[in-house]
């Protein structure tokens, strides 16, 4: 479904992403992990065409029929919220604290399918239940809810026009452990249910293993280890891999200090 290839970002003399590689089938899922600053969140907005005007992208990304490198801005805005849908790290900064949750949920629907304003209204209703919100509360505004919740409705923003991929960027990052979680298990859920890919960027590894059965590593804008999650973070073969698995807290030690790299 998903290709990348040789892709290489630079913003003026800076490299932000150095000839990765990396691919995904339809129905599967992929970690993309690493420290803040590795170039996680820059290759997800490469994949929809949201990098800054700055950014010199080389390489190709190639998606089902299409090759995003060389789409216009209003083929990808086509494309954006239909085919490839994206949840952002902080939700609140996502939704327009200005519109109820419903209306956000119907504009990306209006905009995509040839719905009347009825038609798109049910369909919200659906998705807000599909996520785990009552129907009741489509004209609750986003100050309404809770941390977890609001990323239940950006989820279902992204999913409303049944993407083929999910690309979810560090969607746990405010969230506290139990709601992270249960997130997961949203996710996990609406994947299988969608046969949906889905490609989960994170820094967190103990969430991993729970969600993708590959998974890259990146460190300075490059990939230096990648393959089935179990194998790579149970047996890493780069030192930076295994440095980075050593940093999650075992409830199972005594630390004078804890890892760091």
């Amino acid at each position: 479904m998903l290709d990348v290839k040789n892709l290489r970002i630079t913003f003026g003399n800076q490299i932000a992403v150095d000839g990765i590689d990396f691919s995904i089938e339809q129905g599967g899922s992929l970690a993309i992990v690493g420290e803040s600053g590795s170039g996680k969140s820059v290759t997800a907005l490469s994949i929809l065409g949201l990098l800054p005007n700055n950014a010199r992208v080389s390489g190709e990304i190639l998606f089902e029929e299409y090759n995003i490198s060389t789409l216009s801005s209003a083929q990808m805005q086509q494309l954006r919220g239909k085919k490839i849908a994206i949840v952002f790290q902080e939700p609140m900064t996502s939704l327009n604290p200005v519109f109820s949750i419903g209306e956000q949920i119907m504009e990306t629907l209006l905009a995509h399918e040839n719905l009347t304003r009825q038609e798109a209204k049910q369909k919200t209703l659906l998705a807000l239940e599909e996520v785990g919100i009552p129907k009741e509360r489509f004209k609750s505004y986003p100050h309404e809810f809770s941390g977890g919740m609001r990323q239940r409705v950006v989820i279902a923003i992204a999913l409303a026009c049944t993407p083929d991929l999910l690309i979810a960027d560090e969607p746990t990052t405010a969230l506290d452990a139990s709601t992270s979680l249960q997130i997961i298990e949203l996710l996990n859920q609406l994947q299988r249910n969608r046969n949906m890919a889905i490609i989960f960027i994170t820094h967190d590894l103990c969430l991993v293993p729970s969600i993708a059965e590959h998974v890259c590593v990146m460190r300075s804008g490059k990939i230096v280890e990648k393959g089935k999650t179990s194998t790579v973070l149970e047996k890493p073969t780069h030192p930076y891999t295994t440095a980075l698995t050593a940093c999650v807290p075992s409830i199972y030690k005594k630390y004078k200090r804890l890892p760091t790299i």
